[in-house]
């Protein structure tokens, strides 16, 4: 047992177990903290199921931001209650690699979308390109 050890050991009435207590930087789990996960991801799950079942939001474009919503508030709820995230873990290390993560797959969702959406539009057939004769014409027939 190493000098520090004993002394550690001394001060807490001499009991030579390793009280392992965790540094308010590290995270902490308990079963309140899962439930209260479980039970709030049980919650995020079943009101998006039910407003598509339903058919409760009838216009396409507001459907898809409100379950959108709530798929970030779940993806939150993952990240603290189970994942235990804060911007005190690790020095908030672990929180600038997070937020680094989600910019970059912004960035890159973002300019996926906007490239294919300027492809379906100049190839679209009916484009007309300079110097080229219009797709619609048909044709002509050649005699020798």
């Amino acid at each position: 047992m190493s000098a520090q050890h004993a002394t550690h050991a001394q001060a807490h009435g001499g009991h030579g177990h390793d009280d392992h207590h965790h540094d308010a930087n590290e995270p902490h789990s308990s079963f309140s903290g899962y439930m209260t996960g479980f039970v709030l991801s049980i919650i995020l799950t079943a009101i998006p199921f039910w407003l598509v079942m339903a058919k409760v939001i009838a216009d396409r474009n507001t459907a898809i931001l409100v379950l959108g919503g709530f798929a970030v508030v779940q993806i939150l709820v993952h990240m603290v209650c189970f994942l235990h995230m804060n911007g005190k873990v690790q020095g908030g290390w672990t929180m600038l690699a997070t937020i680094f993560t989600v910019v970059f797959v912004a960035i890159a969702i973002t300019g996926t979308l906007w490239v294919m959406f300027h492809m379906n539009t100049n190839m679209m057939p009916d484009h007309a390109m300079p110097g080229m004769a219009p797709a619609t014409a048909a044709p002509s027939a050649v005699t020798p």
